[in-house]
């Protein structure tokens, strides 16, 4: 299988491009990324993208479509990750993870790609009190990240896919430790703190709900997509990515860090006003439609390995949060520096 990877340079590609060598001996991985984050290591033995065959440079919105020819399969990771990022490129949000993830899944079929897999969210259910949400469930997207995610599934349930087999992955939120490592995510970011300081402070009052998922049960997950049997859950399907046993509240997380990294004291703001990112979600289709692929990654399991490799690193950034391991902290650099415009374009391209 010929698979091309859009923002393979991220914080899953790597974990997937590793993954899909180890699974799948005969994939043939071609990786297209803008670089970005290229050079954001963390304590990586080699270069990751030294395991696709073919390594693209460029931007998604401005692809080639030649690149789809002969190619069985498209993962598109490619995307602006995260919400303060959405919040301070919402229209280049919106070009990115919609338009241009539209665009590409419309030349795919036409050039006779036989399988798509999209990078959603669970993050599109946004504020959602009571039952666990299920994919029927009404969507409430709260920032431009989210709805980004949203238009791009409604226009791919709808898509003339021909013989393609469609798949939306509603991710839950990331974690865990990769070859360029974010600390813009709730738990990885528990855990740089700790690893740091001994202590971590949760600025909202502990309780909203946030599904996660290990980056390696991501990989996991994305390989189920390239196989899958349309048979089970349709040409087209876009279920939730996690496991029930993964639904926390925030004060939980960072409880669970202290107890894997000695020492460690948690701070709770309980005067905090309300956080509207807060929902639980049910996974019982996934259960039923990818039972060979269920989460295996336990929560003590993925703050470990997010421990050691911090400790491998030598990391004791306390200002973590000023650094280049927060996506849009890195993306200020480049613009101060002259590097991107404000559309996120490279100067010098």
């Amino acid at each position: 299988m010929k698979i091309l990877i859009t923002g393979n340079m991220g914080y899953v590609g790597p974990v997937l491009v590793a993954h899909l060598r180890s699974v799948m001996a005969d994939a043939y991985l071609i990786g297209l990324d803008n670089g970005y984050f290229a050079h954001c290591l963390t304590d990586a033995s080699i270069l990751p993208e030294a395991q696709c065959h073919v390594q693209h440079f460029g931007d998604v919105r401005d692809i080639r479509p030649e690149l789809l020819d002969t190619v069985d399969a498209l993962v598109m990771l490619a995307a602006i990750s995260n919400d303060p990022m959405g919040q301070q490129y919402e229209a280049v949000t919106a070009e990115i993870n919609a338009a241009a993830c539209v665009r590409l899944a419309e030349e795919a079929v036409m050039r006779g790609v036989k399988r798509i897999v999209f990078a959603s969210s669970c993050s599109m259910y946004g504020f959602a009190a009571g039952d666990a949400r299920k994919e029927t469930d009404a969507l409430n997207p709260l920032t431009a990240y989210a709805r980004s995610k949203v238009a791009t599934e409604q226009t791919l349930a709808t898509l003339d896919r021909r013989d393609a087999v469609v798949t939306s992955l509603r991710f839950s939120t990331a974690c865990g430790m990769s070859p360029r490592l974010r600390l813009d995510l709730v738990l990885n970011d528990f855990v740089a703190s700790a690893v740091a300081s001994r202590k971590i402070t949760v600025l909202s009052d502990g309780t909203p709900w946030r599904p996660l998922i290990d980056v390696r049960d991501m990989a996991r997950a994305i390989e189920w997509a390239l196989l899958r049997d349309p048979i089970d859950a349709g040409g087209y399907v876009a279920v939730n990515v996690g496991t029930d046993e993964w639904n926390y509240q925030v004060r939980d997380l960072a409880n669970a860090v202290a107890e894997v990294v000695p020492g460690t004291s948690v701070s709770i703001n309980t005067d905090a006003p309300e956080d509207k990112r807060s929902y639980r979600v049910n996974f019982s289709l996934y259960k039923r439609i990818a039972p060979n692929h269920q989460p295996k990654t336990s929560l003590s399991q993925s703050v470990a390995a997010l421990k050691d490799g911090l400790e491998q690193m030598g990391f004791r950034d306390q200002e973590f949060r000023t650094s280049t391991f927060m996506r849009l902290k890195m993306l200020e650099q480049h613009r101060n520096a002259g590097r991107l415009d404000a559309n996120l374009r490279w100067r010098f391209a």
